[in-house]
């Protein structure tokens, strides 16, 4: 059941009087559910709660928390098909992709109990003391993880499941023993508060904390610049736009007492195209390519918005050969007209600049919200000379850049901004030769690809889901897989802490079995 309310800690509330309802995008017509927009005194319940909550739930052991964490999981697949019907109904995605991220979901709440349920993710260090030690006698020092308070997680738009209500930021958020307000994606506010009652249902059967979760249902922007803006708000995640994710950075180091937010942004994914993996495969790739750029509508934060190739015969032929098969895929429809018209506008000035030409381009479809997928094609030069060239389209959308040669292409590589993926598209012998190629996309990415397309983020321990501004706002971590933790949390260090005193983590006894580096040697063994 959908109330439309907003999740106070436990309890529903609807106090203020600004109210809107969410889209169906497939059918043209609003949803039959009205959302109650956060008042000013609901956001400071629930920000204080969070902050009493906090005190209490910074101390959960390990086991604690992964109970938790699993049975948001359990409570999430309790609502069944219900929950799928109404994610497909608000943002236009095929039951398949509902099933697969709920799926994606659910892995990553479990892989986050694994991890703090075994314990080592803390990165206990300690240090005895040498009281005889010449000429100063040394402290005994101990470090660990320690969270930093409430956590904002902004939903994000493409990702109902995955980076919103209970995903990435917030299971991480949560295993690091960060209390949670989430900021609902007004685009699909009843798939939000259908799994925010799993979060709580969760949060009360294993004894969490009043306030350990919240979820505030907004429509526009003031919500979220009041809680960013809220003294007692440590860190805040985000997942969309440029322009999004820079203004919460900014407002976040305007406060008297600044926070770091953790912002994956804009992204265009170059795939440089080796001229010797066209000429082998060049069918191949373009099949690849097309079907990287059309997924989901485009809408990925990892989709190929840019290929690389070096004028060739073989560039030629697979260009030729994208446009025929770019134009075999259906057009699919977008999460939401507002989507769906800042697609059409981007696609159109972009098109509209001096010296483009139209590779092929899918007649446009009568079924409203859907997007016709588009290649563009321009010289290196004019590339490197039009920064609006670089800009992301949010959509079914690639600008393929015709380079004179390996000077001109490792030069576009380097004035690129920061992005999520960079892909390489080579034979293996190939690859020796455009050593500089390598190092630049190295240079301007979080991860590099080889004979492979950026679409599909593998939720593991070895991902990067991140990378150089503006691709996100700090490079130094990731928003996908269990290294996410790292985000809520800081260094803090005991010296001469009584052992009984200390975190079981850090006691000389080592009750927990984790891995601890002990005098610069890693370690399971007790002192």
């Amino acid at each position: 059941m959908i109330t439309g309310k907003n999740y106070i800690g436990s309890q529903l509330s609807a106090s203020g009087d600004k109210t809107f309802k969410t889209f169906n995008p497939q059918e043209n017509t609003e949803n039959p559910w009205q959302f109650t927009e956060a008042s000013n005194e609901e956001i400071e319940s629930a920000v204080t709660l969070a902050s009493k909550a906090f005190l209490t739930f910074q101390k959960s052991t390990g086991k604690e928390k992964a109970l938790f964490l699993r049975t948001i999981a359990d409570e999430i697949l309790v609502l069944g098909d219900n929950l799928l019907d109404v994610y497909c109904q608000e943002s236009g995605l095929p039951r398949g992709r509902a099933e697969g991220e709920r799926g994606r979901t659910i892995g990553q709440l479990n892989a986050f109990a694994d991890l703090v349920e075994e314990g080592s993710w803390v990165e206990a260090a300690i240090d005895t003391a040498i009281p005889d030690r010449v000429p100063l006698p040394k402290v005994d020092l101990r470090k660990m993880k320690r969270p930093l308070g409430t956590v904002v997680v902004f939903g994000s738009s493409n990702f109902p499941f995955a980076y919103s209500t209970a995903g990435g930021d917030t299971a991480s958020a949560l295993a690091a023993g960060c209390p949670v307000i989430v900021k609902s994606h007004p685009m699909h506010a009843g798939t939000g508060e259908m799994v925010a009652s799993a979060v709580i249902k969760a949060a009360q059967k294993t004894n969490m904390p009043e306030g350990v979760f919240s979820n505030l249902n907004s429509s526009g922007i003031e919500v979220g610049v009041t809680l960013v803006k809220h003294p007692l708000v440590k860190a805040v995640g985000f997942t969309g736009s440029i322009k999004g994710g820079r203004s919460l950075y900014d407002l976040a180091g305007q406060r008297e007492e600044p926070i770091p937010v953790f912002a994956e942004m804009g992204s265009i994914n170059p795939v440089v195209l080796l001229p010797e993996a066209l000429k082998q495969n060049a069918e191949k790739w373009a099949v690849a390519c097309a079907g990287s750029v059309t997924l989901g509508a485009g809408q990925f934060c990892t989709n190929p918005g840019l290929m690389l190739g070096i004028k060739s015969d073989a560039l030629k032929t697979f260009t030729q050969q994208l446009a025929v098969e770019i134009l075999k895929i259906s057009p699919s429809c977008m999460l939401n007209p507002s989507i769906y018209k800042n697609y059409q506008s981007n696609n159109e000035l972009l098109s509209s600049q001096d010296g483009i030409e139209v590779v092929a381009e899918y007649a446009k479809t009568d079924n409203p919200n859907y997007a016709s997928q588009k290649i563009l094609t321009v010289s290196g030069k004019i590339f490197l000379e039009n920064p609006v060239l670089h800009r992301e389209v949010f959509g079914p959308f690639s600008i393929l850049v015709q380079c004179e040669d390996e000077i001109e292409l490792v030069a576009i590589i380097e004035k690129l901004e920061g992005q999520l993926t960079g892909s390489i598209l080579a034979e293996e012998n190939e690859i020796e030769n455009y050593e500089e190629v390598v190092d630049a996309m190295g240079n301007r990415v979080g991860r590099i690809i080889f004979n492979g397309l950026p679409t599909g983020v593998e939720v593991c321990p070895s991902m990067v889901h991140g990378g150089p501004y503006p691709s996100s706002s700090d490079s130094r971590f990731t928003a996908v897989g269990i290294g996410s933790i790292k985000r809520w949390v800081r260094p803090f260090s005991y010296q001469n802490w009584p052992n009984n005193k200390l975190p079981e983590a850090l006691q000389n006894e080592n009750p927990l079995g984790i891995s601890r580096l002990v005098n610069n040697v890693q370690t399971r063994d007790s002192i």
